[in-house]
């Protein structure tokens, strides 16, 4: 199943089915971000519109991609924003925004459906000023390495989507060559609880 139409077919039911790795994602982008969120905002994998809500409280304006129509649907009626505007776009061609624009690019949870990083990387290169911000969060990989991946049920069966694993190395090799500087990277736990393997790697690089 393509990655589009798995996320047109959980648009609905994902903002209210219980989802660890959604809300943690959202606690992790709170806290890492709050300094950050300045001046024009891209998000990548924008989806329901669920940290565009409260980033817009800061940033100037927001432009959110993704590959699914359905959930910018609902993010479209969550988020009624002169200052926010929504592209569906595949982020593994071209993005369809200016050089040179943004201050900050966010990323959260998408990169596991993603093959290529260095893309990635190049892409959002391309977009920020000098000294912009890159922040990234996904599933940890010692997670995926457990055989955790984004999946949900809907309603007949359980939908297991297609991911590709990306180790550490992996996003410091692609960050290096396309000369961003690793700013922060922190790890985070379900329920704080530091025993376990962690859910969440986030990421804040800079151009």
């Amino acid at each position: 199943m393509s990655i589009s139409k798995a996320y047109n077919d959980w648009a609905a039911t994902y903002d209210d089915m219980p989802n660890k790795t959604r809300d943690i994602e959202m606690l992790a982008a709170k806290s890492t971000l709050n300094m950050h969120l300045k001046g024009k905002v891209l998000e990548l994998g924008c989806g329901t519109g669920k940290n565009i809500q409260w980033m817009l409280k800061k940033a100037v304006s927001i432009t959110g991609l993704d590959f699914s129509l359905e959930m910018m649907e609902i993010a479209r009626n969550k988020v009624r924003s002169k200052n926010v505007e929504f592209l569906q776009t595949d982020l593994t061609k071209a993005w369809p925004v200016p050089a040179n624009q943004f201050n900050l690019i966010t990323c959260s949870l998408v990169l596991e459906h993603i093959k290529d990083l260095n893309f990635i990387f190049e892409q959002a290169s391309n977009r920020l000023i000098p000294k912009g911000k890159f922040y990234i969060c996904e599933l940890h990989p010692f997670k995926q390495y457990t055989g955790s991946k984004a999946r949900f049920d809907n309603g007949k069966e359980i939908q297991e989507l297609e991911v590709f694993i990306h180790h550490m190395s992996d996003y410091l090799w692609a960050a290096n060559k396309h000369r961003f500087k690793l700013l922060e990277i922190k790890e985070w736990f379900d329920e704080d609880n530091r025993k376990n393997i962690p859910r969440l790697i986030s990421f804040i690089f800079e151009k």
